[in-house]
């Protein structure tokens, strides 16, 4: 399980696991066809209205809105109905349930479902943001502000504060709420450095009603609308119901309200039972209702299973609808009657995904201050070997921070080869000698440290004692040491590590400010924890934040790419294609280029499944 980085924007989960909320703008044929295909549907209704087994559709309470500037619109099967469930599982658990401080993946595929943005990325272009929260917005001042008009009547949702039992119900949400959302991100104080680093030119929030505000920069940035757009808002009622001025300390150290979400999405929070479970419930005063956006499946639940065989047992029951499969369970055990019978329960999905996992060096400990050392290092992993026996070719080799298909990857720079030899000789060129007992040492201090994994990737599980092999043959002793997740977060942030073997998923337009910038290395929890420091790296990246033509961009992500790869402070190594299983009882299901959506499933009346 990998870190996620602010959803829609730098993570895409955003990628797959990020922001399962959006949807995208149909344009006047979709209306027309939605029309059409409305129609239909409802003289089919009237045809079978003497069928008990006929369901109600989804928008029942109130006129349903023919909306074309409703994001998604036309990815909603317009003959869905209402009912059923979606189960799938987390690796780990969270250690909270607050996105801003927690940075975890499966926090934030729970905030993409119970959120929502000014505006959501088209599931079909990608490139293309189109509005949700707002009904429109204006650039102005060259780019520096952006005006934003929400749309009136949206509700946050109804909830009991859990430290004071007040009870919040029809609570409208307001300019004021996106000013403290951007508010809480930039106070220094508030335990959220990586995401505080995409706000760093972000000046301010001005509100001029409750339905329109400003978002001001401080100076143009490649990204400003992009990060303009993805902006939510953060429930005010719930982390600062209390009087006086807000307490940063008290929102980072807040369990009972760091236990739960409040959102203005389609799912409301329902529960979190530690170590087993985190429940939503489909929001019935969801504003997208009336746009005709409202998600048939009503319970959505993340159940926490460790082990990758439990998960696809637990599949093939019929007691998860989805999970992730390793490249092992997707040649060798589907095989079974849950995917080949003759009514099979689940189908396989593939697609290619933007992250990449690496060995990460702490830069700190001497052992990796030279990058002869890093390269070499680099050296001693078989990467051909790992491709075909672990990912069974399902997997793509990176050479650096940016994924293969991305036009900032620089596609010419090739893999590092596999050499005990030659990297022996990097590391003799280097100062290190072999010692009495087979181990390379220089000035008194051997070339030996423990590489931190999170113990639940079955994947790391089985590369990483063969890494540690190979490295063997070169006089370096690797360790691995396979700790929980949460244990691996604990370490990160304290820099208490020697090496790590960790995964990234990225935005489409990147910015490795976040990363790679000399300015992050010594804050708390950053994501540079590996304390990545180099004078033209940190150029490269404040050009890059101010290109706007994507030709000239796109030559400086090469040259930082090149950079990065001399330096070797990481030992990259693949980016895995994403593969799941998918309970065959959902319709409407289409693999969009950042994966399928669950709010545009349906069941069948009689295939609906409830779920505690």
């Amino acid at each position: 399980m990998e870190r996620s980085r602010f959803p829609e924007i730098f993570a895409v989960i955003a990628l797959v696991i990020v922001s399962l909320s959006a949807w995208f703008v149909v344009r006047s044929h979709d209306h027309l066809r939605y029309e059409v295909e409305q129609l239909r549907a409802d003289l089919r209704r009237i045809q079978e209205s003497s069928s008990k087994e006929v369901s109600a559709p989804v928008r029942k309470q109130a006129p349903v809105i023919r909306e074309s500037s409703i994001a998604n619109f036309a990815c909603y099967d317009p003959e869905r109905v209402s009912g059923g469930r979606f189960v799938t599982a987390s690796s780990a658990d969270s250690r909270n349930m607050n996105e801003i401080l927690s940075n975890d993946a499966a926090v934030s595929t729970i905030w993409g479902y119970t959120g929502a943005a000014i505006a959501e990325r088209s599931f079909v272009k990608i490139d293309r943001f189109e509005p949700m929260l707002a009904e429109s917005w204006q650039v102005l001042d060259n780019g520096l502000r952006y005006r934003i008009k929400l749309r009136e009547g949206v509700l946050w949702h109804d909830f009991t504060d859990p430290v004071t039992g007040k009870r919040y119900e029809n609570r409208e949400m307001t300019a004021a709420d996106f000013k403290f959302y951007v508010d809480t991100v930039k106070n220094p104080r508030v335990d959220c450095a990586p995401l505080r680093s995409y706000l760093a030119d972000l000046d301010r929030v001005e509100i001029r009603s409750d339905y329109e505000f400003d978002v001001v920069w401080k100076k143009r940035y490649f990204l400003s609308e992009e990060i303009t757009l993805s902006l939510s808002p953060l429930a005010r009622h719930l982390y600062h119901a209390y009087a006086g001025p807000f307490d940063p300390e008290k929102f980072n150290n807040d369990d009972a309200r760091n236990r739960m979400i409040v959102g203005v999405g389609p799912y409301r929070f329902e529960r979190w039972d530690k170590g087993q479970r985190m429940i939503l419930r489909r929001w019935e005063k969801f504003f997208g209702n009336q746009y005709g956006i409202q998600p048939a499946l009503e319970t959505l639940s993340i159940e926490i299973i460790k082990h990758p065989n439990t998960r696809l047992q637990a599949a093939a029951a019929g007691e998860l609808d989805e999970t992730s499969l390793t490249p092992d369970q997707w040649i060798n055990r589907t095989g079974i009657p849950a995917f080949t019978g003759k009514n099979p329960v689940l189908r396989k999905i593939s697609h290619a995904s933007p992250v990449y996992n690496y060995i990460g060096f702490n830069l700190k400990k001497s052992i990796f201050a030279d990058k002869k050392t890093r390269q070499a290092l680099s050296m001693l992993v078989n990467r051909e070997r790992i491709l075909r026996e672990i990912y069974f070719n399902l997997a793509r080799p990176v050479t650096g921070p940016f994924f293969p298909d991305a036009p900032a990857n620089a596609k010419t720079l090739p893999v590092r080869p596999f050499s005990i030899t030659q990297a022996r000789k990097l590391l003799s060129e280097a100062g290190w000698k072999e010692g009495q007992d087979g181990i390379l040492a220089r000035n008194g201090e051997k070339l030996e440290f423990y590489l931190m994994y999170p113990n639940a990737n079955p994947v790391y599980g089985r590369m990483i004692p063969l890494i540690s092999q190979d490295m063997a043959q070169a006089g370096v002793k690797m360790k691995p040491l396979g700790l929980e997740w949460t244990v691996c977060l604990q370490r990160l942030d304290k820099r208490s590590f020697d090496a790590c073997a960790m995964g990234w998923s990225g935005g489409i337009n990147p910015d490795p400010y976040q990363l790679w910038h000399s300015s992050q290395a010594d804050l708390p929890a950053s994501s540079n924890f590996i304390s990545f420091k180099n004078r033209k790296a940190d150029e490269l990246i404040e050009a890059i934040r101010v290109a706007f033509d994507p030709a000239k961009r796109i030559k400086l992500y090469h040259e930082f790419h090149k950079l990065i790869y001399d330096e070797s402070p990481y030992i990259f190594l693949f980016s895995p294609y994403s593969l799941s299983a998918l309970s065959t009882r959902y319709k409407n299901v289409k693999v969009y280029p950042l994966g399928y959506y669950p709010c545009t499933f349906w069941t069948p009346k009689a295939a609906q499944k409830r779920v505690f």
